[in-house]
């Protein structure tokens, strides 16, 4: 499939399956002892993606080689090309592999942003509302 199809959606891709590429994902996450990881499914919630994963590493050099090694396994494994952003500051990396979607984060960080509330994947459960 070339890059310039408009008419692409998760899944489609060349260089394995989806499920390939996130079970790969979870696999050197585990590999590099990557933090919290967690895994938010996306199908039905919106087309960027099947999967978000969100992870910790305990320092930015950690979170810089997590995700080089990541980007590495997925294009020798998969022959599939990445998109990285935030690599040089490495407080949080977002890496884009098209139908997975991966942010590694220092900790401090992490709690700031806290996507999993975003994304309303949220463990704990909201405070009851004070009348």
């Amino acid at each position: 499939m070339s890059p310039s199809s408009a008419a692409a959606t998760p899944g489609d891709h060349e260089g394995g399956s989806s499920e390939e590429l996130h079970a790969l994902i979870l696999k050197s996450l585990d590999d590099d002892q990557a933090v919290d990881v967690i895994d938010i499914p996306l199908s039905g919630k919106t087309q960027i993606a099947d999967h978000m994963i969100i992870a910790s590493g305990r320092s930015t050099r950690q979170v810089a080689s997590m995700a080089q090694k990541l980007a590495e396994k997925i294009k020798s494994d998969l022959g599939r090309g990445v998109r990285i952003e935030g690599l040089p500051a490495a407080d949080w990396v977002l890496i884009d592999a098209d139908d997975v979607i991966v942010h590694l984060f220092r900790p401090e960080v992490r709690s700031f942003y806290n996507l999993e509330k975003m994304w309303a994947f949220d463990k704990t459960p909201a405070a009851a509302a004070t009348a």
